[in-house]
């Protein structure tokens, strides 16, 4: 008999920092588990997340998320969890030394792009980056009106040939 597959071992994203490749240079993502109470967990299930201003440091060899915004959970009572609260990354230690010593560099970051769960696991995709300075946004900017009107002239001349 076949069990039929669960959306356990598919990706569903729970939330996403959208802020994120506006404000840095992206150069390298990783993905690493979370360290999460019960209550965090059933609450991430029902998409209580927010990732604005959250970031990940170094601290005594481990990486630590601060800034994760996992709302309470309401049928967790007392036993609840802080919903601001530092919480340990999961990765393999030459996968942490190796983030260090571009953390240590000058102007890297660890941003989190977004959580979600893979197989049933929560898990936050960490993007080491650079901040863009306002000349850096201006050029995405210019560089993506550039693209849209590149687009919008070949959609227009496909379109002429398909009436004729």
């Amino acid at each position: 008999m076949t069990t039929p597959k669960s959306k356990k071992e598919g990706l569903q994203v729970v939330a996403r920092n959208k802020r994120a490749r506006f404000d840095y240079a992206v150069e390298e993502t990783v993905e690493a588990g979370l360290e999460l109470m019960g209550s965090e967990v059933k609450s991430l299930r029902e998409g209580n997340a927010n990732l604005s201003d959250s970031y990940a440091l170094p601290e005594r060899n481990q990486l630590f998320v601060h800034n994760l915004n996992i709302g309470p959970y309401k049928a967790a009572s007392h036993l609840g969890h802080t919903p601001l609260r530092k919480r340990r990354l999961l990765l393999h230690r030459r996968e942490i030394d190796k983030l260090l010593a571009k953390v240590k560099e000058r102007g890297y970051s660890l941003v989190p792009l977004q959580i979600y769960f893979k197989e049933g696991w929560a898990k936050v995709e960490l993007a080491l980056a650079k901040g863009k300075t306002h000349e850096d946004r201006r050029e995405d900017i210019k560089e993506r009106e550039t693209r849209r009107e590149v687009d919008r002239a070949l959609r227009g001349r496909h379109g002429a040939r398909k009436g004729e």
